[in-house]
Parts: C-alpha cells; sequence; structure tokens
C-alpha cells in the first residue's frame, strides 16, 4: 500500500498487530464463544502492546494516535479471525466522547482504565421503539436537585454484563424551548434501578447483547458529559469512530473470508488444475478483493478527516465507509463459502458462521438504507422522505 495513504509506522502498526492476531486466529474465538466465555487473554496481551487505547491521549496512557490507528488495529485481528467487537465501544465511541468532552475528574477516572484495558464501558443508545432514529429517543433524564434520574429502555447493547459502566444516551429538557436534546450519562454497571437481560441471539459471538431498563436511576451531576447544551455534536463525536470501526471489523472480516478462499482455490484440484485456475472461481475472488480494497480507502479517508477534526466532512465519509464495507464483507463471505462448496458449511473451515456474522455491518450501528438516506439527503441535497 502507497505511504501516500498510510505511514511506516502505519505499516508497522499492521504488521505486529496481524502477528499478534495470528497468535490467537479464529479457533480461539470461535472456542470461547462455545464455552461462554470473554476474549480476556488476547484483550490483555493487545492491552498491554498498546493496542487498546491507540487513538487516547497520552497524557492519560494512551497512543496519542487516532481513529486511524484504531482502526488498522481492529481491522488486522479481524483479518487474523479474530475481531474485539469492544474496541469499536469502549476506546473508539467512550474514550473519544470522554476525551473530547469529558470534565478533567471524568478523563482522570476513566482515559487510563480504557487505554490499558483494565475497564471497559459500553455503549447504550438503541432503543426499542426508536432504532435508527434518534430523535425518538424515549430515555429521559430529569434533575432532582444535584442529582439526575434516569428512566427508559434500551436494546441490543454489546458487552454490558463485562462493562464496569454503560454510556447512555438519553434526553433532557431544554430549559429554555423546553424541547428534549441529547446528553450522555456515564452509568456504573450496579447502579441501584440499572437492569440487564440477555438477548437470546443465532449470532455466534463472546460479546452478548442486552436489552437495558433504567427505572429512575440516580446519578450525580458528575455523571453528565460535557455540556448539557452540546447535545448532537457529543452525540455524533462518537457515532462517526463507531462508523469507522465498523468499517474496519467488516473489512478485516472480509479478508479473513477471502485468504480462506484463496487458499483453497490455490490448493484444490477437481480436474487438471486447482479450482482457482477457473475465471469462473477466479474473478469473484478478484472482485471481492477490489471491493474490500476500494472499502478501505473510503475508511482512511473517514478516518483522516476524523482525526483532522472535520466532524462535518468526517460524517458522510464514515457513513459511505461503513455502508462500503458492509457489502464489500457480505460478498466476500458469500463467495468464500461459495469457493468451498460443502466444505464452505462446515465447522473445521470456519466460514458458515461468518454468513450471519457478516450481516451485522449492515445493520448496526445503524441500517444500509438509513444511510442511504444520509447519502440522499445531506450530500445530494435531495427532499427527505420521512
Amino acid at each position: 500500500m502507497s505511504s501516500v495513504i498510510e505511514t511506516e509506522e502505519h505499516h508497522a502498526l499492521r504488521a505486529a498487530v496481524a502477528a499478534l492476531g495470528q497468535r490467537y486466529g479464529r479457533e480461539y474465538l470461535a472456542r470461547v464463544a462455545r464455552e461462554g466465555g470473554h476474549p480476556d487473554e488476547l484483550w490483555a496481551d493487545a492491552a498491554k502492546l498498546g493496542y487498546l487505547g491507540v487513538n487516547l491521549p497520552e497524557e492519560y496512557g494512551g497512543g496519542g494516535g487516532g481513529i486511524a490507528e484504531l482502526s488498522i488495529v481492529l481491522e488486522e485481528l479481524g483479518a487474523a479471525g479474530c475481531p474485539l467487537l469492544m474496541m469499536v465501544v469502549s476506546p473508539a465511541i467512550c474514550g473519544t466522547v470522554i476525551a473530547r468532552f469529558g470534565t478533567d475528574a471524568q478523563k482522570r477516572a476513566w482515559l487510563p482504565g480504557l487505554a490499558d484495558g483494565s475497564r471497559t464501558m459500553a455503549f447504550g443508545i438503541t432503543e426499542p421503539d426508536a432504532g435508527s432514529n434518534s430523535h425518538r429517543i424515549t430515555t429521559t433524564a430529569r434533575r432532582d436537585g444535584d442529582d439526575w434520574i434516569l428512566t427508559g429502555r434500551k436494546v441490543f447493547i454489546s458487552g454490558v454484563d463485562i462493562a464496569d459502566a454503560t454510556l447512555i444516551v438519553g434526553r433532557t429538557e431544554d430549559a429554555r424551548t423546553g424541547s428534549l436534546k441529547p446528553c450522555l450519562f456515564i452509568v456504573p454497571r450496579d447502579a441501584p434501578g440499572f437492569g440487564r437481560t440477555v438477548i437470546d441471539m443465532e449470532l455466534a459471538a463472546a460479546e452478548k447483547q442486552f436489552e437495558l431498563t433504567l427505572d429512575d436511576v440516580r446519578l450525580p451531576s458528575s455523571a453528565l458529559v460535557g455540556d448539557e447544551d452540546a447535545g448532537l455534536l457529543q452525540l455524533f463525536a462518537g457515532l462517526n469512530p463507531e462508523r469507522i470501526m465498523t468499517a474496519a471489523f467488516a473489512i478485516g472480516m472480509g479478508r479473513y473470508a477471502l485468504a480462506k478462499a484463496v487458499d483453497y482455490a490455490k490448493t484444490r484440484q477437481v480436474w487438471k488444475q486447482p479450482i482457482g485456475g477457473h475465471q469462473a472461481v477466479a474473478h469473484p475472488l478478484a472482485q471481492a478483493h477490489i471491493e474490500l480494497e476500494l472499502a478501505r480507502l473510503m475508511m482512511q479517508k473517514a478516518a483522516r478527516l476524523y482525526d483532522a477534526g472535520d466532524d462535518m466532512g468526517a460524517g458522510e465519509a464514515a457513513n459511505m465507509a461503513k455502508y462500503a464495507a458492509a457489502e464489500a464483507c457480505v460478498r466476500a463471505v458469500d463467495q468464500a463459502v461459495h469457493t468451498l462448496g460443502g466444505n464452505g458449511l462446515t465447522r473445521e473451515y470456519g466460514l458458515a458462521s461468518l454468513i450471519t456474522a457478516s450481516r451485522v455491518a449492515r445493520i448496526a450501528p445503524v441500517s444500509r438504507e438509513m444511510i442511504l438516506n444520509f447519502i440522499s439527503h445531506q450530500t445530494l441535497g435531495l427532499p427527505k422522505s420521512y
């Protein structure tokens, strides 16, 4: 890859993370998921090497880099078959929001732990009745003296069982207008009234999904992150990295599946030559590679814009990157399974479970249709359909 796009330091980071990923691989992650555990060993090793907090400020124990570096870490772990989903949530969303908008006390309390992996934080925005419409969020926060009282429900929230706290998106009443505006609150895992129920997912993953209930959860004033009036700015400071990291997750998974298929196509012989010598097998794999490379370019653009402080430009590029990466991932996995034929559906080759997993990037954290809405409205200037 040209150094115009990535620096020599980025190349070195890719190689180092790839080496770590190869030590663990897909079988490790699959075993952890089967046993109902968590990838604690990989998380600890990645933390020890400084990869988990590579985007967080150096003064709090981070690497002083940005989402560009963090997305490289996740992509390369994914390409090795062992992506860490909580990287999307803990350092990318929560760490970024706290680093940009948190108080000094919040930064001291959370950033060192998020950087060295000793603490994790989940992120709660999605609600049963709101879906991708953040304006319909019904979780409300009201003042009670110096405290806040949170009430509401969240759904499909990752890793709440292992996270020390969850960054909850609620809505408070604007004193001037009376309208509701989004605000973010740090809710400790053991806060009274904060309940969780695991969602039975068909998806085989170490990270569990939860429905949350907030039943008059009382929080001190220090639980509010950032300025009460910053609203959407703070929210999207976390959502743009989430989209970029989801793209990295998808690209890594697509690369893993493609590599398996290419290796199989080079060695599997049915007639007189390996099946990869036939264009009907080779061309779709070449196409999948091209699409993954194009998606990565857009991801790199989005990360660069975000790290440069261009929130508006990054919003557009992050949505495009997430869309492109999800589509490329789904097609790469599908073609990989098809290339292996019946072997693509066996546990031995480890591709069949990716059929389900690859669709996650099309759905979360925002559906491809909502991204197309965003691009048609914001970029093309077309009228809204809703």
